[in-house]
């Protein structure tokens, strides 16, 4: 009986120090993993510069033992991946809030559509400059351009997205990078850009605009205005008065100088009531103004168009 107590008690006593053997082991390679940790600095520094989520910038850090560098080409390869996989899945779900963008140059202005799935995305600031590269694309595009007189182009989804970029991508790249990064369909709808001479004048005018980091107006609805004309030095005010009410009253065609009016239900430019100030008709307010209107776009985040 001694003897098998003996036995019994070393075999325990052989166990505990297996089993206490495997709890170092495990506290070991734990202690191990802890070393290649994200360092909270850098994580914090990737997520603004990438817009990334936590948990990918975290991943990546680890990946690479906290080369910031490195981790940034891989969290771009990954996004540029699933974005592609993810265009392809999302392409079918509608997109109908979204952002316009305007923004002009000298001579020249150019209006841009990008939409998204929900307003949450429209509000982010991934989404936002998306929207404002889509129109300094759009813009350095038209300015590569040889150009004579007046000069007006409008651009189908399929044109933008076929622009190249200044890092040599394209916008369907961007695009793909965006969906890739937000996990929500985004598509370029349109885009407009316009050239005049010097003697005539762009009006602009973005409803409820935010700002973006580059500085260029951003909104649900958009109008650029063509005008010759006008007080000196008033140009600004009177195309911006002269936007308002395109993006207001929602005219369909210019009219003419004498064309009667249809009244509430007018919808020639000419003709109608003067948002700002409707005692007169827009015909009478330019002539008050000694300007003539000569050409006008607007846009509406989301509407149908052909």
């Amino acid at each position: 009986m001694a003897a098998s107590s003996l036995l019994s008690s070393l075999r325990s006593h052989m166990s505990k120090v297996r089993l206490a053997g495997c709890v170092v082991c495990v506290q070991c390679i734990h202690t191990g993993r802890s070393m290649f940790s994200a360092d909270k600095a850098l994580l914090v520094k990737l997520r603004k510069t990438t817009g990334y989520t936590f948990i990918n910038c975290k991943k990546a850090l680890e990946k690479f033992d906290n080369d910031i560098t490195q981790a940034e080409h891989w969290l771009h390869d990954q996004a540029q991946k699933e974005g592609w996989s993810k265009a392809s899945k999302l392409e079918n779900r509608r997109t109908s809030e979204g952002l316009i963008a305007l923004l002009r140059k000298e001579n020249a202005a150019v209006m841009v559509e990008v939409n998204c799935e929900t307003d949450f995305v429209a509000r982010n600031e991934t989404f936002q400059q998306l929207v404002q590269d889509v129109a300094f694309t759009t813009m350095e595009h038209h300015q590569s351009r040889k150009q004579t007189g007046y000069m007006k182009s409008v651009m189908s989804a399929e044109d933008v997205c076929n622009l190249a970029t200044p890092d040599g991508s394209s916008v369907a790249h961007q695009l793909a990078l965006s969906i890739g990064r937000l996990g929500e369909n985004i598509s370029v709808r349109r885009a407009v850009s316009i050239g005049v001479p010097s003697e005539w004048h762009v009006g602009s005018y973005v409803h409820g605009a935010v700002l973006g980091q580059s500085g260029v107006p951003m909104g649900r609805y958009g109008a650029l205005v063509v005008f010759q004309g006008g007080p000196e030095g008033q140009e600004e005010v009177l195309g911006r008065k002269l936007g308002q009410h395109v993006v207001g009253e929602s005219p369909l065609s210019l009219g003419n100088i004498g064309d009667v009016s249809c009244g509430e239900s007018e919808t020639r430019l000419i003709s109608q009531n003067f948002l700002l100030e409707p005692q007169y008709t827009v015909g009478q307010y330019l002539a008050l103004q000694n300007a003539q209107v000569l050409d006008f776009i607007r846009f509406k985040c989301g509407e149908e168009t052909q």
